[in-house]
């Protein structure tokens, strides 16, 4: 079993920065990747960024390439998610997952609120 934990929301102005840290727990051993996702209210969980637990290989999506930047502490089994030049479509739950070598099993956190005012 893993367990993983987001802090760091709350809310910010337009323009601001928040960062964000998911520390997993448990068997971290089988993590392979963890991943950040958000969900605003009545759209979509949409994907934000992926990095490997190995290696230095990360990625964001397009809507916050430039503004968000994943990075991770292996020594910590924490990953973070920096958030720069904050915008009011940025608002939602930040969800982090961890991705395991136990079949692919994944485990998501409860999630931590981000809102930023215009």
């Amino acid at each position: 079993q893993v367990q993983v934990l987001e802090s760091g929301g709350g809310l910010v102005q337009a323009g601001g920065s928040l960062k964000l840290s998911c520390a997993a727990s448990g068997r971290t051993f089988t993590i392979y990747a963890m991943r950040w996702f958000r969900q605003a209210p009545g759209k979509e969980r949409e994907f934000v960024a992926h990095i490997y637990m190995s290696g230095s290989s990360a990625y964001v999506a397009d809507s916050v390439k430039g503004r968000f930047t994943i990075s991770k502490d292996n020594t910590e089994n924490t990953v973070y998610l920096q958030m720069d030049g904050l915008e009011p479509e940025d608002t939602a739950i930040y969800l982090c997952n961890a991705v395991t070598t136990n079949g692919g099993q994944e485990y998501w956190g409860q999630g931590t609120q981000v809102t930023v005012s215009s």
